[in-house]
């Protein structure tokens, strides 16, 4: 900040820009022209300045040593450990198994795989005795694995805790029996994929965490967070570094590790059914926000896993974009890229203190839990999701190829291997869950309604 390059050119005021930029303006209003208000409030202005500059916020974002994530849905033990080989191979530098039950044998899955390689494990059931047999392994292989378990998240997802408990008892006789891996995690991608904004996605994040941090005494290892990364690029970009901003200070207030381990995904409120080649530009652009935020292990969204079953084609597309991002434009030359960009710098700073705001609210009245419970939460998310919603109808918020652009020729209703919209699950729960939903959900039911009318007419 303090060496100015170009010296040999006078230098020109925040003020003459804004005289200029007024000149320009012919008249207008440089206020309702030029500056806009994003949904958390958040006065956007036309350019940033060193005049108007704070000192560098001294964000820690590792961005040159991001892991290439990759996906993989264990059912046939044997062939997915064959397939996690290849893929590391052919690319990827990190693993996310998800495990269906407890008879998946770890030991084979992991054998061979290089100790270094960060392994994670999202267990779709919890099982005490099934962690300790991760542990296990880890320790026999000398390895460090991340086993991502969420009792609140489960409940914030589902409606109900898992097996009718709050398993914070559990999780702390792990704290003392498991040294090898990390075992807690926030899943705050389900927040950004039902429409929070992202004061509230960060917010709730770590008022999430701190339902841990107070419980847990036993957990010292690094927590784990699960981001949805959305394509408003340069504030994803602040996000992610505001996240560690928050987390830290609060980790910190609570004696707990305040290193946070970032694993990003491209969310999926954004991505549409027609014209579907359009999300590989949305994916592009969401992890490149995803690295220069500073994500720990980026995974990216295949194309087509709205109403694809995962495939060989889209999950290679997916490690493609990756790998461009790292070995052609050089994203993993630079540690801590954004510094100094003043843009990003005045967006993290104010994500961060409206933030820490609504937290301190938040845990004024009971703590994230409580808000959950009582449906506070939910009902804060939905209300900012409706309005992002309205935006999409009335086409101020553009998907291209969906509410902008579409081709009328687009038929899908063929193609469909997964249910690509909110499913109706009745049961009886707890709370309310959180519900994910993507924009242009309604919109794509009437299309397929139509196709099916066209066909049987």
């Amino acid at each position: 900040m303090s060496n100015n390059l170009f010296n040999e050119f006078s230098p020109v005021s925040s003020k003459l820009w804004k005289q200029q930029i007024q000149y320009e303006l012919k008249g207008a209003d440089y206020n309702e022209t030029l500056i806009w208000e994003s949904p958390e409030g958040i006065k956007v202005r036309p350019f940033y300045h060193i005049d108007e500059a704070k000192d560098p916020l001294q964000v820690h974002t590792a961005a040159a040593s991001y892991k290439i994530g990759q996906d993989i849905f264990v059912q046939d033990v044997a062939k997915s450990a064959a397939r996690a080989q290849s893929t590391l191979e052919r690319g990827a530098e990190a693993l996310r198994f998800t495990i269906p039950d407890e008879k998946t044998d770890i030991t084979t899955l992991v054998q061979g795989l290089d100790a270094r390689v960060p392994v994670y494990f999202y267990l779709q059931f919890f099982s005490i005795d099934f962690v300790k047999k991760i542990d296990a392994v880890a320790a026999a292989n000398g390895a460090h694995y991340y086993v991502l378990l969420d009792p609140v998240g489960n409940l914030a997802k589902e409606g109900n805790w898992h097996d009718g408990g709050d398993n914070f008892e559990q999780l702390n006789l792990l704290g003392e029996s498991c040294k090898n891996i990390s075992f807690v995690t926030i899943n705050s991608a389900l927040y950004q994929n039902a429409g929070a904004n992202m004061v509230q996605q960060i917010a709730y994040t770590v008022g999430h965490a701190i339902e841990y941090f107070s419980r847990l005494k036993n957990v010292q290892q690094p927590y784990t967070v699960t981001v949805g990364v959305g394509s408003n690029y340069f504030f994803e970009i602040a996000k992610l570094r505001a996240l560690r901003m928050v987390f830290s200070a609060v980790a910190k207030t609570y004696g707990v590790n305040e290193n946070l381990h970032i694993i990003a995904v491209p969310t999926r409120r954004n991505k549409t059914l027609y014209d579907y080649n359009v999300n590989m530009l949305r994916t592009t652009t969401e992890c490149m926000s995803a690295i220069l935020g500073g994500a720990d292990t980026v995974i990216n969204l295949p194309y087509d896993a709205i109403y694809h079953k995962s495939n060989e084609f889209a999950d290679r597309i997916a490690r493609n974009q990756l790998l461009i991002l790292k070995n052609e434009s050089y994203f993993d030359k630079v540690n801590n890229p954004s510094d100094g960009a003043y843009y990003i710098e005045e967006i993290t700073s104010q994500l961060a203190e409206k933030a820490l705001a609504l937290l301190k609210d938040i845990e004024a009245h009971g703590g994230f839990l409580k808000q959950l419970i009582e449906g506070n939460i939910q009902r804060k998310i939905a209300e900012s999701a409706a309005k992002e919603q309205e935006l999409f109808d009335n086409g101020k918020e553009v998907l291209l190829g969906t509410n902008k652009y579409p081709n009328k020729n687009d038929r899908m209703s063929a193609d469909l291997e997964l249910y690509p919209f909110v499913k109706a699950n009745p049961r009886k729960t707890l709370i309310s869950p959180v519900i994910e939903k993507r924009l242009a959900e309604k919109y794509e039911q009437q299309r397929l309604e139509s196709e099916t009318q066209s066909t049987t007419a």
